[in-house]
């Protein structure tokens, strides 16, 4: 069933607030706010994110659950750690309620931290549309400027294409995800799903200097699997080959590290 008239009655009156002053804090007008609480119209995609934020309830809550229920579910105890459910994804969209792809560049990977979930800041960033047939129309996708040379190949500057991953535990070991961290901000990374046995994703870089760390789950904001990339500073062949030299050596090391502790096992049985 869906509660989103009463809820939004509910919470507005919660709030103490008038039908024009929510009509003001949403940008539309207040006939409006009327008729979505008699249910004879509803809000659009991006008038229910405001909501959401407003009222501090995700999508599941102000859809799904009677939140006039003395003991419906609030959001700070329902808070998700495994992705397990819906969470506030601000998005930009067009004029017709299309989904537009935001792009983060590096200036803006600071402030994205802080304000992932604003909508506001969302739609300020520039928007891009990409119309590969690669793409899914249905899904949700961030275009996300990387620096640092943990991922090399892929060079510092590179735009990352991420599609949005809504459950976390649905994460595939050894893929490029983009992971907004609490504390380290923008992550690129392959990363292996640890989710359930020990509530953490391993970090790995593809640049061997770079070693592996673990990321606690509860440090995750958002989580975007890589579907491509956008570079303008390509790499020349001597580069690629000092990559592969670079893997051979790594592969030789790693061997020989192999060898010395099964010899070192064996020296200690004779």
């Amino acid at each position: 069933m869906n509660y989103l008239a009463e809820n939004i009655r509910h919470l507005r009156k919660q709030k103490q607030l008038t039908q024009a002053d929510l009509a003001a804090k949403l940008g539309v007008n207040r006939s409006l706010i009327g008729a979505y609480e008699e249910g004879r119209s509803e809000p659009r995609l991006k008038t229910i994110q405001t909501l959401c934020m407003l009222f501090k309830v995700n999508y599941q809550q102000i859809l799904g659950v009677d939140l006039r229920e003395e003991n419906a579910p609030q959001a700070s105890k329902t808070k998700d750690l495994t992705g397990s459910k819906l969470r506030i994804l601000p998005i930009a969209v067009d004029e017709e309620g299309q989904e537009k792809i935001s792009l983060v560049p590096q200036k803006a990977s600071a402030g994205y931290t802080q304000g992932f979930a604003d909508v506001e800041f969302i739609e300020r960033l520039h928007t891009a549309v990409l119309p590969f047939p690669e793409l899914p129309r249905e899904r949700t996708y961030r275009v996300f400027q990387i620096e640092g040379d943990s991922m090399l190949p892929v060079q510092p500057g590179t735009y990352l294409l991420g599609e949005y991953v809504e459950n976390w535990q649905e994460i595939k070991d050894n893929r490029p995800y983009v992971v907004i961290t609490a504390n380290d901000g923008i992550v690129f990374k392959r990363v292996q799903n640890e989710i359930k046995e020990k509530a953490r994703l391993w970090m790995i870089s593809d640049n061997k200097v770079y070693k592996p760390y673990a990321l606690p789950v509860n440090e995750v904001l958002e989580v975007w699997y890589v579907r491509g990339m956008i570079s303008f500073d390509l790499p020349d062949v001597d580069t690629y080959s000092h990559y592969q030299t670079q893997e051979l050596l790594d592969m030789m090391h790693a061997l020989k590290a192999e060898v010395k502790s099964l010899s070192e096992k064996m020296n200690a049985r004779g």
